[in-house]
């Protein structure tokens, strides 16, 4: 088998082991320069990986990479969608595109996505970054070749810390329930991932015998060993009767010494000066490109950066984040405030922290970090939300205040049925955070980027929601919710620095809303404004009320700069750090004072926007106050990859869209008043 013309069935090319071995060499600096290109992304995987990709697209796959669609083609899904840069390289070497354009990888506007997704780009089979899912999708296709009638292949890329996840094993019985001799499966068994050794996260050993216990034919092999790697493939094709499991024993990060077996070299770019050194090792120094490569990745961010700016709303002078020398800020990540909450107040027995395998990114390993009288209760569950959300309702059962984090897109919606039954329907006291939500996790893009979490966590009953705005409310939002409040909580922060606009003697009473006023420009930013609780604050006959929560309450503070340096416009702002229960009468208070709401969220438009509007029209004192309302909010689209700031103007979240809407508003507000005065 090789790659082939599916016009002609001739073979296109036939490699040998010598040549394939050149080729994972190459591949393996066009991914490097890719990864520094991007300034992020995962290094160790899909270099472990490169072996076996080269092998699959260059010898053991038939496809046709001028007909990426041909039907007969074999299929290859990529469950670890994380290692998508070994993807993209192996369908640029193997034709389906000039190996070079993949050094827009993580780019704003570019196919070359943080994860794989299938509508952007030719020969890709599937969208994918939520691990777990490629098996059954390739049950599926295996399924639907058996209805067709066709012969081809599925195969499907693994690591073997997602065998971690139970879905993997739901799809696994059933492909060995049902015969499905048409599926080929491949696990990079580099034995590490992001929180350490795979066998001290969780165990998965002995997969041999798990999948030969399914009725799967199983192959170990050593996946850098290239002949072996051949006759894998070659042997998987041959049997018929069951499907089969490639087990291929990989090094973490092969090829170059420093990232070899190294756990932090998972989800890291090179800096330049490391990829000389790694490419030095690889010896390809003089093969690549290098500075062309760097430059062409230069020249897509430059007119991905231009036309973004051009889209922006234009005011009289630049009034973005530390743009001029007054209204300056510090900015710091919300993550590090539930690690400080954890790390200061888990000294409660009853503290039981879950670690998801991302637990140093998200903050929650600071709950034992140096202090091992604590590790007892730190359990690291692996790659498993849905049954460590169920567990965690079982410790809360037993009395103990359990504590779980993931991406919220993960902790929010890959577990939502546990959440819903397990926990909130019993009425549990557990602490979930969702983690790196919204646009801000940046170059990850769409799969890893939480914009519905807000929605399911708001419908569950029984369930509390609070949205931080910055580091320090989130440290104080941490230590309520973990020790006074009881019940299930849902607690959700971004990822990426934001600007710190509160401070420690700013109030943060759980339910009520925090009412912001500009008071002067100054030289820090946050001196410039007066936070009070709403329900203390009169009247001052503003102009309008921007309602905002988590990082978007700094950017309707800086919207709120804008329309009264531009227009001379007075804004009220709520901050509404706790959307569930919410501060009604805040919101009733500031549509009737004001006359204007404009909610803006870092989330699809309707989870604040939602909560407010059912306020306003449930509202009996608002019936014959005139109201005019709008939102701010992505517009019912997915994320995709960019830099956290880039994606905050390209979803026109920004404090320009917001004063954009605001004075949209504005007009119909003063339309209307024109309107009744000559009625």
């Amino acid at each position: 088998m090789a790659l082939r013309d599916s016009t002609t069935g001739q073979i296109t090319n036939a490699y040998s082991i010598a040549e394939l071995e050149d080729a994972a060499r190459l591949m393996r600096g066009y991914n490097l320069v890719a990864l520094c290109a991007a300034g992020s992304g995962h290094a160790g995987g899909t270099l472990s990986m490169m072996d076996l990709a080269a092998v699959l697209y260059l010898r053991a796959a038939e496809h046709d990479p001028k007909n990426p669609v041909w039907p007969d083609r074999d299929r290859i899904l990529w469950s670890a969608g994380h290692k998508a840069p070994a993807l993209y390289v192996s369908l640029g070497i193997a034709g389906f595109f000039p190996i070079q354009d993949v050094v827009t990888l993580r780019k704003l506007g570019s196919p070359f996505q943080g994860h794989p997704h299938w509508l952007k780009l030719p020969g890709v089979e599937i969208s994918s970054g939520s691990l777990g899912q490629g098996l059954s999708v390739a049950v599926g296709m295996a399924l639907a070749a058996r209805i067709d009638g066709k012969r081809h292949k599925v195969f499907c890329l693994m690591g073997d810390g997602e065998q971690q996840e139970g879905e993997v094993w739901e799809a696994a019985m059933e492909a060995g329930h049902l015969h499905l001799d048409n599926i080929i499966a491949v696990v990079d068994c580099n034995r590490l991932q992001i929180d350490g050794w795979v066998k001290d996260v969780m165990q998965v050993e002995p997969l041999a015998a798990k999948y030969a216990a399914f009725g799967w034919e199983v192959l170990r092999i050593d996946g850098h060993n290239m002949s072996q790697v051949v006759d894998a493939f070659e042997q998987a094709r041959a049997v018929a009767g069951k499907p089969v499991v490639i087990l291929a024993d990989t090094i973490k990060g092969k090829g170059v010494s420093f990232m070899e077996e190294q756990p932090a070299w998972h989800g890291k770019a090179p800096n330049r000066e490391e990829l000389d050194k790694a490419l030095a090792e690889l010896g390809l120094t003089q093969a690549l490109p290098v500075e062309n490569l760097l430059a062409k990745a230069k020249n897509w961010q430059a007119e991905a950066t231009r036309a973004l700016d051009a889209r922006m709303p234009r005011y009289s002078r630049d009034y973005w984040w530390n743009a001029s020398g007054s209204m300056q800020v510090k900015m710091e990540p919300t993550r590090k405030g539930f690690g400080r909450a954890l790390a200061e107040y888990g000294d409660d027995e009853r503290v039981v922290c879950l670690g998801l395998d991302i637990s140093g990114s998200i903050a929650i390993a600071d709950f034992c970090a140096g202090k091992p009288e604590r590790a007892p209760r730190w359990i690291s569950f692996g790659i498993a939300e849905q049954s460590a959300t169920a567990a965690a309702a079982g410790l809360a059962r037993e009395g103990k205040l359990p504590v779980l984090g993931s991406y919220a897109t993960f902790s929010a919606a890959r577990n939502l049925d546990q959440l819903r039954v397990s926990v909130c329907y019993s009425n549990l006291n557990v602490l979930v955070a969702g983690a790196h939500a919204g646009v801000s996790v940046g170059p990850d893009g769409a799969t890893h980027q939480a914009l519905e979490d807000l929605f399911a966590m708001l419908g569950l009953p029984n369930m509390t929601v609070v949205v931080p705005c910055d580091a320090i409310e989130t440290r104080k939002a941490a230590r309520h919710l973990l020790l006074e409040h009881v019940g299930p909580k849902y607690i959700r922060f971004a990822r990426e620095a934001t600007p710190l606009v509160t401070g420690e003697s700013t109030p943060f009473v759980f339910g009520k809303a925090n009412l912001i006023r500009l008071r002067s420009q100054k030289a820090n930013f946050v001196d410039a404004f007066e936070t009070r609780l709403a329900s203390a604050c009169a009247g001052e006959e503003e102009d309008l009320t921007i309602v905002a929560c988590g990082p978007m309450v700094p950017e309707a503070m800086r919207a709120a700069w804008i329309l009264k340096c531009e227009f001379g416009y007075e804004t009220r702002i709520l901050n509404l750090h706790t959307l569930k229960p919410i501060d009604t009468d805040a919101i009733v208070r500031a549509a009737r004072e004001t006359g204007v709401m404009v909610t803006a969220e870092e989330h699809q438009i309707g989870a604040l926007a939602g909560c407010v509007a059912r306020i306003l029209a449930g509202s009996p004192g608002l019936s014959s106050v005139p109201v005019v309302a709008g939102a701010v909010g992505v517009n019912d689209r997915f994320g995709e990859s960019g830099a956290p700031w880039e994606l905050v103007k390209e979803f026109e979240l920004s404090a320009e869209h917001v004063a954009q809407r605001a004075l949209e508003l504005m007009s119909v507000k003063h339309h209307a008043a024109d309107h009744l005065a000559h009625a």
